[in-house]
């Protein structure tokens, strides 16, 4: 595995030349609950997307710490993009890209609330390519791969946490932070009672719904240990997922 930040031009020429292929980790930086670290969604994809480098070989590129987090602005320390500004980043990072060479764009994204941007963002791009005329515009190919949706992930949460999982500042994040950054594992006490299944819109309707951050779910069940189980799970289910999407037509 190399990572794009440190590697040189002539290097990434050179990588160029067997591959074509760029992982891109995209998280968010945003509450995540009394004991989750607001860093939780960018650490969890940075993580894995380096994983699967090593496991691939593959090239990756600088995690895009900052996402599509909105309905959590009325806690302290998120930090959110509009929609229409996180389309108009990715468009340019991968138009940038994909001028140097690159045709394969495999997105590991930590954050469910990037999803549809995200996607929105790929098709902007495609048109983008070709109204540019950029060399090899039809062979460019984006993939969104959320790692907290990965079968053996989804298995393992259900495994250890049964309904206590929940959707937002769930256990199996947290724990892949604390297996990450055991130095930083964070200590409190959470009322046993959460809400759960209310839809999202804005920030202060959220706060209000969710008083505390947390949506359905119990991160004091996170350990290390099993974020270290988390983390092997995702990087060997996205390792082969890759390697389908380079092959592919």
């Amino acid at each position: 595995m190399a990572l794009l930040h440190l590697s040189t031009w002539p290097e990434v020429a050179d990588y160029l030349t067997e591959s074509r292929g760029l992982i891109v980790p995209i998280g968010s930086t945003e509450q995540h609950g009394p004991i989750g670290l607001i860093g939780t969604d960018a650490i969890c994809a940075e993580v894995i997307a380096k994983g699967v480098g090593d496991a691939t070989g593959a090239l990756v590129a600088p995690t895009i710490n900052v996402g599509m987090a909105l309905h959590h602005t009325a806690f302290p320390g998120t930090i959110s993009l509009r929609p229409s500004t996180l389309l108009l980043v990715l468009r340019d990072y991968l138009v940038s890209l994909a001028r140097s060479g690159f045709q394969r764009f495999f997105f590991i994204n930590g954050h469910g609330g990037n999803i549809a941007t995200v996607k929105a963002a790929f098709a902007e791009t495609y048109a983008a390519l070709t109204e540019l005329q950029i060399p090899g515009a039809d062979q460019v190919r984006c993939e969104l791969a959320n790692w907290f949706m990965c079968p053996s992930v989804t298995q393992l949460a259900r495994e250890l946490y049964g309904d206590r999982e929940g959707s937002h500042a769930t256990p199996s994040e947290v724990a892949v932070t604390q297996f990450v950054y055991p130095e930083a594992i964070k200590q409190g006490v959470l009322s046993a009672e959460v809400n759960r299944d209310h839809g999202i819109y804005g920030a202060v309707d959220f706060r209000c719904r969710y008083p505390d951050g947390r949506m359905g779910s119990d991160p004091s069940l996170a350990t290390p240990e099993h974020g270290q189980q988390f983390y092997q799970r995702a990087v060997n289910d996205l390792s082969q997922r890759y390697r389908q999407f380079l092959s592919a037509e």
